[in-house]
């Protein structure tokens, strides 16, 4: 079981397009995704509110100041097709012609930031190459003028 699309865009874990789309945003330029609104999880940072040996309290303080600042909204980043591609469902729904164009548009200016030798494992493999087909897909289902649909 995994994630599949139309139009051969993505094929693999569910698990592998997180990581895909963690690399997509890290090499756009954006904060960690863990850290942005629709990703972020108050749970990942329960390790805050332990307690601490006495000296350990000052530090850990300034790190629960910080937290408060997150999760990092969208809003506040530069408007960006690949928001639409980072923001969409993992597992349902659909991205509209326009927006596939967009996208595919995006991811190929990204391209030239990407090492071609980057080989990410698993239903990933070569970054560039899992890359390219997702951009491939986005442009058949623009060319047809149909829906990229997430299964």
């Amino acid at each position: 079981m995994g994630l599949d699309t139309t139009h051969g865009a993505w094929h693999g874990a569910y698990s592998a397009f997180y990581r895909w789309r963690m690399l997509i945003a890290q090499y756009a330029g954006y904060p960690p995704l863990e850290l942005m609104d629709g990703y972020y999880r108050e749970d990942d940072f329960a390790l805050l509110e332990m307690t601490f040996p006495k000296g350990d309290e000052i530090p850990m303080s300034r790190f629960r100041a910080i937290k408060k600042e997150f999760p990092i909204k969208w809003e506040g980043l530069k408007p960006s097709a690949l928001q639409i591609l980072l923001l969409h469902s993992d597992c349902e729904g659909d991205i509209s012609p326009e927006d596939c164009k967009a996208i595919a548009d995006a991811l190929t200016e990204l391209m030239e930031k990407i090492p071609e030798d980057l080989d990410c494992g698993g239903h990933i493999g070569n970054f560039r190459e899992k890359t390219q087909t997702f951009i491939d897909g986005c442009m058949k289902a623009y060319k047809k003028n149909e829906t990229l649909e997430f299964h």
